[in-house]
């Protein structure tokens, strides 16, 4: 079984609870790690949209990261929304000054649920030269994998070619998410210089899928800082994510909140050796 392990948390906050930073707490939380945030940003935000976006200033973003890392230490970093430019290189140079060779996932958050744009145009090129090298894995959905690799996805064929393209690009490792897709069966990515493996479940009919991407990332980084292999983290994040849509408590009237309180059962998830 694993262990506790700590995660500091890089992304912004989500005021409706069911995304960001507070999805990131209580993913982590609920696989029983130790979460820590470095908040990037504040959003006004509810089921049915992002209404309003502050920045928090880089140097505060830094010092964060900073005294976190220095007292209370992490065993795996996950970065979420990072909105610029200064906001991507505030949060790689301190984590290549206070953090270097621990396990960072980076979720390359690009666009809200409801389409809000939450990364400036300019600066996905900084991402992809500066953040997406320094990760032990990515894991961007189908529109965000097209636009840091340039290639069209339309089918889990061009799945295979977009994460192909990533690895090129220097990526270590991509878990690409096959939740826009279409089709009765959804399929994730798993990609590695190793080689690729498909993770293929039934796609599941409903609107509570806010907070999706930020719930996996977590959950796949406190496995890795638990100690898994990332294989295993893949799994048994996939399992805690389809569990956690299932178990939605049904607020709002958008894209719902995901029941992050659920439980998973390691010996009950297939294939987790």
């Amino acid at each position: 079984m694993p262990g506790q392990g700590r995660v500091l948390i890089c992304a912004g906050s989500d005021s409706g609870g069911g995304a960001g930073i507070q999805a990131d707490i209580k993913a982590v939380t609920a696989l029983g790690g130790f979460a820590m945030t470095a908040v990037t940003a504040l959003t006004a935000q509810d089921t049915t949209g992002v209404h309003g976006v502050m920045g928090v200033p880089g140097d505060f973003i830094r010092l964060q990261i900073q005294v976190v890392l220095r007292d209370l230490g992490a065993d795996a970093i996950k970065t979420g929304m990072l909105a610029d430019s200064a906001t991507i290189a505030a949060v790689c140079d301190a984590l290549a000054a206070f953090g270097p060779g621990i396990p960072l996932v980076a979720d390359p958050v690009m666009v809200a649920k409801g389409g809000h744009p939450l990364l400036a145009p300019e600066a996905v090129s900084t991402l992809t030269a500066r953040l997406l090298p320094m990760a032990a894995v990515i894991t961007p959905n189908i529109p965000e994998a097209e636009a840091l690799s340039g290639v069209a996805i339309g089918d889990v064929a061009g799945m295979h070619r977009a994460a192909e393209r990533l690895l090129s690009m220097g990526v270590r490792a991509v878990l690409l998410k096959g939740g826009h897709g279409s089709g009765e069966v959804l399929t994730d990515l798993l990609a590695t210089p190793d080689g690729t493996e498909a993770f293929e479940s039934a796609r599941l009919v409903t609107r509570h899928t806010h907070g999706t991407g930020c719930t996996l990332a977590s959950a796949l980084a406190c496995g890795l800082a638990q100690g898994m292999a990332l294989r295993d983290a893949v799994i048994r994040a996939r399992a805690y994510v389809r569990a956690a849509m299932i178990a939605a408590p049904g607020f709002g009237s958008g894209h719902g909140p995901l029941g992050h309180g659920v439980t998973v059962d390691p010996s009950r998830i297939e294939n987790l050796s």
